[in-house]
């Protein structure tokens, strides 16, 4: 089984507001960045999810994958409260709809094709995988603004 490292970040300038996502992947000794946004409204925890979703959609084959974030919000979602919000009918504890269920069902379907092994990064702490996936989402961010981008546009390197 091929062996993955994955780091993702999202950007949103202001929250709401048009946003970025970025992933930067490594498989042995080849890299890859993926960016994309949103010129429309949007929100950071949306970017948040969309990073993951697109690195490990872009994986041609199941593999291995240690994928890191920044967001608790998608550590925690994936790790702890989506088995529950599944169990519920993608409700929440309080009875309420989880917010952006649309990408969480993406993201739950994603991870069922890899072995995935999430992992939490301080952002803006000098990893180099956590910056370089922060400088992809506020390049995603750009060029989704200069395209008037009203859906995800995604770039590869």
């Amino acid at each position: 089984m091929s062996e993955v490292v994955i780091y993702t970040d999202g950007a949103c300038v202001p929250n709401p507001g048009p946003g970025g996502w970025g992933a930067f992947l490594r498989h042995g000794v080849h890299e890859k960045e993926l960016c994309g946004g949103e010129a429309g409204t949007t929100t950071n925890n949306r970017m948040e999810l969309l990073a993951p979703i697109m690195a490990l959609e872009a994986l041609t084959r199941r593999s291995r994958v240690e994928l890191f974030t920044d967001s608790v919000y998608v550590r925690s979602g994936i790790t702890t409260w989506v088995a529950g919000w599944q169990r519920n009918g993608w409700r929440t504890s309080a009875k309420q709809p989880v917010k952006n269920v649309d990408l969480w069902q993406r993201l739950v379907a994603a991870c069922a094709e890899h072995d995935v092994e999430w992992h939490w990064v301080k952002g803006h702490s000098g990893i180099d995988g956590n910056e370089r996936a922060d400088r992809l989402a506020s390049r995603g961010l750009r060029e989704a603004v200069a395209a008037g981008t009203a859906g995800t546009a995604g770039t590869a390197g």
